[in-house]
Parts: structure tokens; sequence; C-alpha cells
């Protein structure tokens, strides 16, 4: 069976086909053609599932700002059995008179990068080096910068299934200060990025209460099983679980004082605020994580407060120091 492409391949290769079409193509043509909808129809899912999910891709397109146009009959414009649907250049590109320099451009590529070559089809690949062809292409690098998130996690392909064939999942969850993962089961409800963190939002079944994970904290892999869930419940799950982690964050803050022109400075002032009298206060969501991002920047950031943040922080650092003096020794 052929490897299942993720949704957010299958779109831009949609995007990518569209965008190299001058007359259009039609749906026919597109489910036989583009990645992502080809794999499906070779592996006998039913035409049916196969045009309600381009209808939910081309309508998540249209969301996001890119201009799929729908061409009818010529005869007949009105009449859309035979349409073909394409995006126009001409709307869909840059103005003309906006230019970007060496250095915007490298912010660009850098952007790019955060697709990274092991979570990357062979397809996504080819799109990329479609759009690369358009001469969009910078020259400097930016030394010593460089994404700190991935495109997913390994647990990633299969919570997005999951959602999409409304399925119930089954995995083991490590929580913090806790020495063995537990098993949970969810009704996956919708997969939200924030903060470069992915996070799955759903419905724990044995507790009939809407809970959020953390994927890097899975441990194994998911197990999709056969029970079902209406598929109404996903519905302004997205909503949902955004403004529930915007809530979190909103009554955690950590005081801190960073090195100015820093790594530390740039990432972290893009969230933050001036504190009353010195450094700035950044929100958090998980303190564990956030302890993880701030040791990372070593001597740019200290924490003042809370207590619990800076000894975490400490703590990561202090155990940096004796791994490496143990190997050391060991040399």
């Amino acid at each position: 069976m052929a490897a299942r492409i993720p949704a957010e391949e299958r779109l831009t290769n949609l995007v990518v086909a569209l965008m190299a079409t001058e007359i259009g193509l039609t749906k026919q043509q597109i489910l036989d053609n583009v990645s992502g909808y080809r794999q499906r129809a070779d592996a006998g899912v039913r035409s049916d599932a196969l045009e309600k999910m381009f209808e939910r891709d081309k309508d998540e397109l249209r969301t996001l700002g890119v201009p799929v146009e729908t061409i009818g009959d010529q005869a007949d414009p009105n009449d859309l059995r035979e349409a073909r649907y394409r995006i126009p250049q001409a709307e869909y590109d840059l103005p003309s008179d906006i230019e970007f320099t060496a250095a915007e451009l490298a912010v660009l590529q850098l952007a790019g990068s955060v697709w990274s070559a092991e979570s990357a089809s062979g397809d996504a690949k080819a799109g990329v080096r479609k759009i690369r062809a358009l001469g969009i292409d910078g020259d400097e690098p930016i030394i010593g910068f460089a994404p700190r998130i991935t495109a997913r996690d390994a647990a990633f392909p299969q919570l997005q299934d999951a959602i999409e064939k409304s399925r119930v999942v089954v995995f083991d969850y490590l929580k913090p200060g806790e020495h063995a993962p537990r098993r949970r089961s969810i009704r996956p409800l919708a997969l939200v990025d924030y903060e470069a963190r992915w996070h799955v939002f759903g419905v724990d079944v044995d507790i009939e209460e809407d809970r959020m994970f953390l994927l890097s904290r899975i441990v194994g892999d998911v197990r999709i099983t056969t029970r079902a869930f209406d598929s109404a419940l996903r519905e302004g799950a997205g909503e949902r679980a955004l403004s529930g982690l915007e809530r979190v964050a909103s009554q955690n803050s950590a005081l801190l004082e960073v090195t100015p022109g820093t790594e530390a400075s740039l990432r972290l002032g893009r969230r933050a605020t001036p504190a009353a009298t010195q450094g700035i206060l950044v929100p958090f969501v998980d303190l564990h994580i956030f302890a993880d991002e701030l040791a990372s920047y070593g001597p740019e950031v200290r924490v003042v407060e809370p207590v619990a943040l800076r000894t975490a922080v400490v703590d990561r650092l202090s155990a940096v120091v004796a791994t490496n003096s143990d190997a050391g020794e060991s040399r």
C-alpha cells in the first residue's frame, strides 16, 4: 500500500498543481494526478469520499486566502458539472513593487527550512523546487540562527489520520514528574501548534472531559481503534483548544532578565512585555517545556521568578554540566 500523504503536503501539492495550469483542472484530473488524492484512490477509497476531501481542501485554501478559481462551462458559466479549478498567478503572486533584500530572503529561506528534510515527502520537495525555480533565492545565510521547531512530532500522522476518520486513539503519555507513562484513550478533535509545540485536543474517554496533550510527551506509537465518534464534535475544536492554551498562558508568566542582542532576546522578545521595573514578562503554558527552552539559551537569560521555573532551569543546566564532566573523566 502506498504511504499516506499528510494533509499539509496534500494542500501544498494542490496549490502547486492549480498554479501550474492556465485552463484549469477538472476535479477528476485532480483526484487522479495530484499526490495526496492519487494514493488514496489507488488504495480503493471511494470516489465520493475523495470528492468530499477535495471540497474541504478547497474551502480551507480559500479560508487561508488562496484564490482558488472555479471555471464553469463557457456556454453556461453556472453549469459546474465539468468545472475546472485553478489559482490565477496574477492574484496570488506578490505585487511587482515589493522587493526583498538578501537578508530578508534569507529569513524566508529559514522559515522554509523548518519543513525539515525528514518530514517532507518527495512530492513536497518537488513543490519547494518549483517555488525556488521562480527565482526567489537569498545569498546571505544567517549564521548561528536556526529554527527550533520541526514540522511535526512522530505521533502527528496517526493523530491526523484519526481526526480525519473520527476514530478513538490510544497512546501512552508521560506527564512531568511521573516515572512511567499512563495509557490514555481520547476522541481526537484537533491538532494545534502553540509556541512551536504541537498539541492534540480531544475528549478523554475515561472521564468524558476535554483534555490537551503535548505530542512530544507521547511515548511509543499511537493506536487508532475501530471505535468511531460523531465528526460533528470536531466543529470549533481548534478554536476552543487555542483559547484554552491562551487562557493558561495568561495565568502564567515569568520575569526574565535577558542579555540584549542575543538569540534569547530575539526569540523571547517577540512574545514578551516589559516588566514594571526591570526585565521582561513572558507568558508560558507548560513550566517544564519552558524550562527546556530557557536552559538552551545558557547565560543569555536569567529567571527571576517564579522560583519553580528558576529551579527547573538550574536543574537542567546542572545536569548538562554533570554529563559533560563525566564524559571528560571517561576519556
